[in-house]
């Protein structure tokens, strides 16, 4: 639990109190719903929403006090306090600052294309060997939820494991002082935002933020295999360590002899001049990119290898996420969470290689591509016949440049639909015992609904 005096609320969002006069704050909230006695609730705006209109019920409910704007003009409730601010969510991020600087503790920030959640789970899983790890919860990576994962910070954790996501220029450079952060992971540039920021070089800069956030005695994690993101290291901060890790280049930290293993992937890391043997229970030469960046974060914080390679050994995964079920004897990955046309490549390479039998991808839009829209689409088509895909089904209007794409290499299986329902009919219609099926596309797709529609 969070606790703030009066003062220390007033130095952090610089505004002084109004109203009744609270001495203390044990929680800080933005939703009345988790409203605890004496907490404070920040009254945040979005586009379709105004938490000062619900100011007023938050004392009501028991919370000490609220922080609202200064134009604000809703009844506000005189048995609570009252902090006025010119923003209310900035006012949220400086408490949430104020709160992680209490804490003497490594602090993890995780940016890039794909991969942030995965990563972010196993550099917690190959820390915890030192202790409670406290890591971002779900993908809480923007302006608010970082906010909310530091506030969560406890005298107990001996690391925290945050990501930080963009949308444009500026985004992480404004984030990362809130969490500051002394250890900076950057997993790869790809096509995600594109259309937002013009360019790969666009997106490679705006992740570049998160380096040149690290300061002096502080470490940078990168992936060597991306040219972009290898071209960070001259943006790094004097005094600050730049490790490497990757698999088709030296690196600091290499993985070779990567192999399969039923749902598993075995393979050998490679530092400091000898080899270790490494298993995680999960698919996919890019999850061993995600676990390589988590081991070099745990070698830099002295964890030891045989700790590590345990804790890795068990390491879940984020829900959606290259998500493994059977039923019937027909496999199903839901990698539904996201896609762009890095993270389609890696899925489609991943169920090529790991899975026997007839393997079936339903594949649906990819969001966020601007101009590149139509050829990206088309590429993951092509990929399609590339990997030896067998049976093909898009979803929506996008995803039909990926049928095409595909017939045009060869793929003869291939069925659009535009609905999830009529999607679930066209895989009820050709499954079998043995057959593995892919479901991966764009959040705003929600591709999962197929599941449910088909009670798996």
């Amino acid at each position: 639990m969070t606790e703030f005096t009066r003062s220390e609320i007033e130095s952090a969002i610089g505004a002084k109190q109004e109203g009744a006069v609270a001495e203390k704050f044990t929680d800080i909230t933005t939703d009345t719903r988790k409203i605890t006695p004496n907490s404070l609730f920040i009254a945040l705006k979005g586009e379709k929403f105004n938490g000062e209109d619900f100011a007023f019920e938050a004392v009501e409910k028991g919370a000490a006090g609220v922080v609202v704007s200064l134009n604000c003009s809703k009844k506000l409730n005189e048995k609570g306090a009252i902090f006025k601010v010119p923003d209310t969510l900035s006012a949220y991020q400086k408490i949430a600052q104020a709160w992680r600087m209490r804490f003497d503790v490594p602090v993890i920030a995780i940016t890039g294309s794909n991969g942030k959640t995965t990563t972010k789970e196993l550099v917690a899983a190959a820390l915890c060997p030192i202790g409670a790890i406290h890591k971002t919860a779900a993908n809480f990576n923007n302006e608010v939820g970082l906010p909310l994962t530091l506030l969560g910070i406890n005298e107990h954790h001996k690391a925290v494991v945050v990501e930080i996501g963009m949308r444009g220029l500026h985004q992480i450079e404004n984030l990362a002082p809130i969490a500051a952060p002394n250890i900076g992971i950057v997993t790869n540039v790809g096509e995600t935002h594109i259309e937002l920021l013009g360019s790969i070089e666009n997106i490679a800069k705006a992740k570049c933020e998160l380096v040149e956030a690290i300061p002096a005695g502080g470490a940078v994690i990168l992936n060597r295999d991306d040219k972009f993101v290898y071209d960070m290291r001259n943006k790094a901060n004097d005094n600050v360590k730049v490790v490497t890790y990757g698999i088709h280049n030296d690196a600091d930290v290499k993985a070779v002899d990567i192999g399969a293993d039923g749902l598993n992937t075995k393979f050998k890391v490679v530092f400091g001049g000898k080899s270790y043997d490494y298993e995680l229970p999960m698919a996919g030469e890019h999850n061993v990119y995600n676990a390589l960046a988590a081991i070099a974060a745990g070698l830099y914080l002295g964890v030891s290898n045989e700790d590590m390679r345990k804790a890795l050994s068990v390491a879940t995964n984020a829900k959606m996420r290259f998500e493994v079920s059977e039923k019937d004897g027909v496999t199903f990955i839901n990698d539904a969470y996201n896609a762009s046309p890095l993270s389609m490549r890696a899925a489609l390479s991943t169920l090529s290689k790991t899975y026997r039998g007839r393997k079936i991808a339903l594949l649906g839009d990819m969001f966020e591509l601007g101009k590149e829209e139509e050829a990206a689409h088309k590429k993951v088509g092509e990929e399609v016949a590339e990997f030896g895909i067998d049976v093909l089904i898009t979803l929506g209007e996008r995803a039909k440049l990926i049928a095409k794409g595909a017939k045009s290499k060869g793929v003869t299986n291939v069925t659009s639909v535009n609905t999830h329902i009529e999607a679930a009919d066209a895989l009820k219609e050709i499954i079998k015992r043995g057959d593995t099926v892919l479901i991966k596309g764009s959040r705003g797709m929600e591709m999962e609904k197929v599941l449910e529609f088909m009670k798996y």
